[in-house]
């Protein structure tokens, strides 16, 4: 049982999450679980992972109603794409429950390097945006899906770096539409994730919902920011060296379970 200074950093710690992920657009609940173990304290990885994986399927919820009122979300593409991932997502969070979890952090680690990377290459592709939902393209969006959602499910992430490259791969539709579509499978493979997590007690539910109210205000904050700031480039990059940072501690701590 955590204490309440630990759900205070919790709150603390999802603000900060939903803040970078108002000012950069994507790829701060990556921190999620790093700052859960480390900061917040949570004693298990796997306790860690599945209470992230609720809160970033709740944050992934909100801002899909967001991309939805724009008219940013091709829903069948995305459909597809999320209930093969669900399939996915439920194997790939039943081998991270059975995973020994500094083991899981040092891999995690590995994959936070991936995404930082994969934050600093620029994608300039227009795409387009009348696609629809067709034999051609339905199989890859079934591969696409099960695989990104085996991937997220587990190491308990949201995966849109993955899962938006992925859109964009099986049906060629604008970055706008592909952002807008991940949040679908987000949101699908996060509450896939939780709920085989909470099967095994492994969710702490209060501290997943001080997390969300964190970031919900923190998302606030960051966008307003995010529109007054000019250099949006430069803040991904000063965010991908956070990842790398972030990375290399995890990567020094989690190191004796390979040892």
């Amino acid at each position: 049982m955590l204490d309440s200074v630990q759900y205070l950093l919790g709150a603390g710690s999802g603000a900060l999450v939903g803040f970078v992920l108002g000012l950069v657009g994507g790829g701060g609940s990556i921190l999620a679980v790093p700052l859960l173990v480390y900061l917040v304290g949570v004693p298990s990885p796997h306790l860690a992972i599945g209470t992230s994986a609720f809160a970033v399927a709740a944050n992934a919820a909100i801002g899909l109603v967001n991309h939805a009122r724009a008219g940013a979300v091709k829903w069948r593409c995305a459909l597809v794409f999320a209930i093969s991932g669900v399939a996915g997502a439920f194997l790939g969070s039943t081998l991270g429950k059975a995973f020994d979890g500094q083991k899981l952090l040092f891999l995690f680690a590995l994959v936070m390097i991936a995404v930082g990377v994969l934050m600093l290459r620029s994608r300039g592709e227009v795409g387009d945006p009348h696609v629809r939902l067709g034999r051609e393209n339905a199989r890859k969006l079934l591969g696409y899906g099960l695989g990104t959602g085996a991937f997220s499910g587990f190491f308990g992430i949201g995966g849109g770096f993955l899962i938006v490259p992925g859109l964009i791969a099986a049906t060629g539709m604008p970055m706008i539409n592909a952002v807008g579509s991940s949040l679908v499978a987000v949101t699908a493979f996060g509450l896939t994730t939780a709920a085989n997590y909470a099967l095994s007690g492994m969710v702490d539910w209060l501290l997943a919902f001080a997390f969300i109210a964190g970031g919900f205000i923190g998302s606030l904050a960051g966008a307003r920011l995010a529109k007054r700031l000019a250099g949006a480039g430069h803040l991904t990059s000063i965010f991908a060296a956070l990842i790398f940072v972030v990375a290399a501690y995890m990567l020094w701590r989690s190191s004796s379970a390979f040892l």
